[in-house]
């Protein structure tokens, strides 16, 4: 029997992410990426068992960085009509109140996706339009979105709400939706079968590291709470992103600084997190700023575990204690100074590190807690793609 083939595809403003996974195998057979969409110079990528192509080619908008996708895929050798593509997963950041399961796309969900475009203005629209795009030149094959929001929708009332006035909320969908839950849950799903557990019976808090970051509690396998809120500015120090800020800072800054809306948001998003305190988001340049002795980057440093630590140190007590604590992401697969600070002088508590397994450079799912630690902490790389290849393949 043939191995079925999803198509993965996470379109952003300028860029499309695309991945050829076999999902019951458990592999991607082929990725790349397009981008510097609509300027005068456009890139493309892809990496497949063959070798690398690369495509140096103005790409003026989505259709075209599509066209593209199929291009350079056939011309590794093997066209996706070839592949026996059998579906299409489109990664959605913000499914709001309406979605919390993956979705076959229809006319009316495209519209309804639309509609949520203010909760995410950053990242839905550029969604709806590689939706949009895809079902226009691969219409034989059914589409399905699966939201970065779904997770979360297994959150109690009282750390999805807002103590803000209750209408106000309910006009403007105002609430705690949590992101990153394709990742949170895959690696949820892995900690569990790494150690030989049913989902169902441990507690767990995963912490997924990356330029973009966030923590979750999760009781046996539902998700109880997140670190990133309504959006993803909550929560956690990020690369440029402030995470936990007081509401009274942009009232502050938008009376004494004159600062409006476009500009706060551009600080905020782009301006704050690491790269605000030290003027790096790279984590292994700020490690290196860090070894010079640069006393911002220090602060930087110090603030991020900071915060990190706030975090965990909640979710032991929402979860009245905790099994297992995950790192992935980008920083959390490959930082073990991360790793090791942010669980340091948690011996009371059950967590102990193991000094000699958390410096492993191995890139595998491991456990890096020592042998006497009541709590396993593991490092468990995510893999969103095969996540929502998996989600898609299993609703059509």
């Amino acid at each position: 029997m043939t191995e079925p083939v999803v198509l993965v595809l996470n379109s952003g403003s300028s860029s499309i992410k695309f991945q050829i996974v076999e999902p019951i195998a458990g592999h991607a057979v082929g990725s790349g990426l397009v981008e510097r969409i609509g300027e005068s110079s456009g890139h493309v990528v892809y990496d497949h068992p063959g070798g690398v192509i690369e495509r140096n080619l103005v790409i003026a908008d989505h259709t075209a960085a599509l066209r593209a996708v199929e291009e350079v895929v056939a011309a590794a050798g093997r066209s996706l009509d070839e592949w026996g593509v059998v579906a299409v997963g489109h990664r959605v950041v913000h499914g709001g109140s309406v979605f919390s399961e993956p979705t076959v796309v229809d006319d009316e969900v495209v519209e309804e996706l639309t509609r949520l475009s203010p909760l995410a203005p950053l990242h839905n629209p550029s969604n709806v339009i590689g939706i949009e795009v895809a079902r226009r030149l691969l219409p034989d094959v059914p589409h399905v979105v699966v939201f970065d929001t779904a997770f979360f929708h297994t959150m109690p009332e009282a750390a999805a709400t807002y103590a803000i006035d209750a209408e106000v909320a309910r006009a403007n969908e105002v609430r705690r939706y949590g992101f990153h839950g394709t990742s949170h849950e895959y690696v949820s799903e892995r900690a569990a079968a790494f150690l030989g557990r049913k989902l169902g019976e441990i507690d767990q808090i995963v912490l997924h590291l990356g330029n973009g970051a966030s923590a979750s509690a999760i009781q046996g396998g539902r998700a109880i709470d997140t670190s990133m809120g309504m959006t993803p500015l909550e929560g956690l120090v990020m690369g440029t992103r402030s995470g936990d800020l007081d509401p009274g800072v942009i009232l502050h800054l938008h009376r004494n600084a004159g600062m409006e809306g476009a500009e706060l948001d551009d600080l905020l998003n782009r301006r704050s997190g690491l790269k605000g305190l030290c003027g790096e988001n790279d984590f292994r340049s700020l490690l290196e700023m860090v070894a010079e002795g640069d006393p911002a980057a220090k602060l930087a440093y110090d603030v991020y575990v900071h915060r990190l630590r706030r975090y965990i140190g909640a979710y032991l007590v929402e979860l009245g204690g905790v099994d297992v604590i995950t790192f992935t992401g980008g920083v959390g697969e490959n930082n073990p100074d991360v790793r090791r600070d942010a669980l340091a002088g948690l011996g009371r508590l059950g967590i102990v590190v193991d000094h000699d397994r958390n410096e492993s450079a191995e890139q595998r799912e491991r456990r890096i807690s020592a042998d006497e630690s009541a709590v396993k902490v593991l490092v468990i790389p995510t893999n969103e793609e095969l996540a929502i290849a998996r989600k898609t393949i299993a609703l059509v």
